[in-house]
């Protein structure tokens, strides 16, 4: 394998620590082409100053050779060592060091010291940097973007009107290692907190917007995303307002398709989106597929899923109509549960993951509105914006498209998105998906490998 491949697999050990609250620096030591050891920073919650990435995989190396000299051994670790670290790495005899990112406060490799360097050392250690440096050098820049617009956010009060969900109900969630980011200043918000992932490079060549839809929120990506980082591109995925981490109105009226729509159409504008391939699903179709039509030259690809356009000029099917019907009936439903009886691949964690926004009936507001509020009559809201989103996607669209259909949906199944593939321009036949439900998503592993193949930048 190739230093790029070991290094990704650094760069995974990272991203946990970063989603544990570390400084995302992680680490792999490779014998003879195979990893023998991996390790993460753990000085926080350790209560250790020596639990740097690189002396956490060195002693777990050291442990599965049994002994503490390894010298046929390489450490790959995604940013430049410090002394301490660098000091240990000569200590153990390794034959090799390759680090992504450079470090120019603490970097024992050349940045501020050289500590290979001396050749009065009885070892010498051959150094090599710069392995995707942008993305490990990326990852801590947005670590530590987070952690000051976390501060920032701290001191943003909640609006009186509105509940946020606990940060405890969403630790080790199964799956969804990364870190939070927020945003409460957009006009449409009026100080509500919006929260998204946002991985990867700022500057790749393609963004993937993942929109969600009800009653899910971003978790519903978490097969989806690795994908897309593992080929060095960014994704954007945030929870629309009443869903995972955002902020929830108490009141069921704060809810309208125009507004949830007007705050995604300012959020692609205040990140400055561009290139992007749109992922939808569910009402992240029914609002995502509005958006492009505003700014046409942000989009590249569409990647739809098992969703709709509301335009109101069409009957509603039997099944969404009973969907609708179980909901006003049944407005405290368990989330958990509606996962598990379409998905039985999935483990119970993984389904509670989709009650954790939701403790209680206050924050369930947006759970109870979204099915009333899909479009059902020709002036309904969001149906006018739908018949013109409609006309883009059949006459204006220039883009390449892609469809993936979970086969046993029984509201939006083959036959909805047949019906919606022909108002899409361009868009090939889909990729079937005969287990696949609603939540296709759950089965998004080859889906996003198989977009990330048809999406060539």
């Amino acid at each position: 394998m190739t230093d790029d491949v070991y290094m990704r697999l650094a760069l995974e050990e990272a991203r946990g620590a970063g989603a544990r609250g570390e400084v995302p620096v992680g680490a792999v030591v490779v014998r003879g082409g195979e990893v023998i050891a991996r390790g993460a920073n753990r000085p926080v919650a350790s209560h250790d100053p020596t639990a740097h990435a690189e002396i956490v995989a060195l002693r777990e190396a050291a442990r599965a050779l049994g002994n503490y000299r390894l010298d046929d051994c390489e450490l790959f670790v995604t940013l430049e060592p410090c002394a301490m670290c660098s000091g240990a790495m000569l200590h153990s005899r390794l034959s090799r060091v390759v680090y992504g990112a450079a470090d120019p406060k603490t970097g024992a490799a050349g940045s501020v010291i050289d500590v290979f360097a001396s050749r009065q050392l009885n070892h010498q250690t051959s150094v090599e940097g710069g392995v995707l440096a942008a993305e490990c050098g990326e990852l801590l820049a947005g670590f530590f973007r987070t952690r000051r617009q976390e501060s920032r956010m701290a001191a943003t009060p909640l609006r009186d009107d509105a509940l946020r969900t606990p940060e405890e109900r969403f630790r080790d969630l199964p799956g969804y290692p990364w870190a939070p980011n927020y945003i409460a200043d957009l006009p449409s918000l009026a100080g509500l907190r919006m929260h998204y992932l946002d991985e990867g490079p700022r500057d790749a060549p393609r963004t993937w917007l993942c929109l969600h839809g009800n009653p899910s929120w971003s978790y519903l990506y978490r097969r989806m995303i690795p994908v897309f980082l593992e080929n060095g591109e960014r994704v954007v995925a945030p929870d629309l307002i009443g869903f995972g981490k955002s902020d929830k109105p108490k009141k069921d009226a704060a809810h309208s398709f125009s507004w949830h729509r007007q705050v995604l159409l300012e959020f692609v504008e205040r990140l400055d989106l561009q290139n992007i391939v749109l992922v939808v699903q569910d009402w992240g179709g029914l609002l995502g597929l509005t958006l492009p039509m505003e700014a046409p030259q942000r989009y590249r690809g569409l990647l739809v899923m098992n969703t709709a356009l509301g335009t109101g000029d069409a009957p509603l099917t039997p099944g969404f109509l009973a969907w609708r019907e179980m909901c006003a009936k049944n407005p405290e439903f368990d989330v958990a549960r509606l996962f598990a009886r379409g998905n039985p691949h999935m483990s119970a964690e993984e389904c509670a993951a989709y009650n954790a926004p939701f403790p209680d009936r206050g924050h369930r507001a947006a759970l109870r509105m979204f099915p009333p509020m899909v479009p059902d009559s020709p002036d309904a809201d969001g149906a006018a914006t739908s018949r013109k989103a409609r006309d883009f996607w059949r006459e204006q669209w220039t883009g390449q498209a892609m469809m993936a259909v979970g086969v046993q949906d029984p509201v939006l199944g083959p036959p909805a998105m047949q019906a919606l593939r022909s108002v899409i321009r361009g868009c090939p036949e889909p990729m079937l998906i005969e287990q696949g439900g609603h939540f296709v998503q759950e089965h998004g592993e080859p889906i996003a490998r198989a977009a990330v193949g048809y999406f060539r930048p």
